[in-house]
């Protein structure tokens, strides 16, 4: 079963570019099968990984950011692939 996990943080306004620069920059404990950044309109930052994994699987997850970085708490999702 393949696993998705979504990380999506929302930045200080003005701190954008922080923000992804500190994502890219977060090493996760094992590599996934992917990992893809992507960046939103009104300073978001999105990080996708997807791994080969049961749901309910214990999988290595980007931190919360510093508080001076972020404007809200980090949003977590799990999706599984279907098809």
């Amino acid at each position: 079963m393949t696993v998705a996990l979504m990380w999506e943080a929302r930045a200080v306004e003005g701190r954008g570019e922080d923000l992804l620069a500190w994502a890219r920059a977060q090493e996760l404990e094992r590599p996934p099968l992917r990992r893809e950044t992507f960046r939103a309109p009104q300073d978001r930052v999105l990080v996708i990984t997807w791994w080969d994994a049961e749901f309910d699987a214990v999988l290595p997850e980007l931190p919360e950011p510093g508080g001076e970085l972020v404007s809200r708490a980090v949003h977590r999702w799990r999706f599984e692939t279907v098809g």
